[in-house]
């Protein structure tokens, strides 16, 4: 049988990462859905007309949803769900500005997932996503390693981007890692950062690398304070698209996602930003990775500050 994927919320976001993943050309159908009537069928026959142009076969279909599960009978089978709903911010806002009325809707989406598509991966963007990963994995009741957030890819993609362009280097060149929460806990990792091999500390001052590190942190806010109507989606998308093309393809790819951490690092029993091994089951295992002292203290550090929200959560 052949692979389906589903991608929730059709705004730029979703829209953008159900592109990306039909050009991949592994999927044999892509679902798009939304609440706004029309919107994800309009996409879908405009992104099967560029199939010709762009030539891959899989195939896009838009599904509209309603308030009581309406629709939702298109994601079946699905094995993988990407879920992008929810408000994006607006310049100001923080990611947990969001929390309340975010925690509504992907709630909404996750029982739907759990009722049509039991046996899915589920890779969660929307926003704060640390805390909507929790409370994803509590609405789905599946296992954690099958629940698991977008953050990681993202910001490791911006990071690397700041240190290409400070050093004018090709970004295939840069390795780079972040961890922690998506937010101000983000904990963007120094010491695994290389460029062509060389420990980023030979080639930058310390206080250049810190400022690059706050840039990384504020990535996605200064993308919304230009756009002034919504939030990043290029970006966010690629990532996630690669999220899900590693499970589909049980890859075992080596990202870092936002995975459910028990002993890891001295941290137990929490959604936090960390390496992990992707594959057709979801997440196979966290990768430990070695560390300055300072940078574990600040996994921890997001580690508490995410606990008390993600508790906090399970009664959104």
């Amino acid at each position: 049988m052949g692979k389906k994927v589903t991608v929730v919320g059709a705004g730029f976001y979703g829209s953008t990462t159900a592109q990306r993943l039909a050009e991949y050309d592994i999927f044999d159908t892509v679902v798009l859905t939304d609440i706004i009537d029309g919107k994800p069928a309009g996409i879908a026959l405009d992104l099967n007309q560029s199939r010709a142009v762009e030539g891959f076969e899989t195939k896009v279909i838009g599904a509209t949803t309603g308030p009581n599960g309406e629709g939702y009978e298109a994601i079946e089978g699905s094995d993988v769900v990407v879920v992008t709903a929810g408000l994006p911010r607006k310049p100001g806002m923080s990611r947990m500005d969001l929390l309340e009325v975010n925690a509504k809707i992907v709630r909404q989406v996750a029982e739907n997932i759990a009722k049509y598509a039991p046996n899915a991966v589920v890779i969660i963007v929307s926003n704060p996503v640390d805390e909507m990963t929790a409370l994803a994995q509590i609405a789905t009741q599946f296992p954690r390693n099958r629940v698991f957030g977008q953050a990681g890819v993202l910001d490791t993609a911006r990071f690397t981007n700041f240190i290409a362009e400070t050093l004018a280097v090709p970004v295939r060149s840069v390795e780079a890692l972040t961890l922690g929460s998506h937010g101000d806990t983000m904990v963007p990792v120094p010491s695994k950062c290389t460029v062509n091999g060389k420990p980023l500390s030979e080639l930058l001052p310390a206080e250049k690398i810190e400022e690059l590190v706050t840039k990384t942190r504020n990535g996605g806010a200064e993308v919304v304070a230009l756009l002034k109507t919504g939030s990043a989606y290029y970006a966010p998308s690629a990532a996630a698209a690669r999220m899900a093309k590693a499970v589909a393809e049980d890859s075992g790819a080596v990202m870092p996602v936002c995975a459910w951490v028990d002993g890891e690092y001295g941290i137990n029993g929490v959604y936090l930003g960390v390496l992990a091994e992707i594959g057709a089951t979801g997440l196979r295992k966290v990768v430990e990775t070695d560390l300055t002292d300072s940078e574990v203290a600040g996994l921890k550090e997001a580690a508490e500050a995410v606990r008390a929200k993600q508790a906090d959560v399970a009664n959104l």
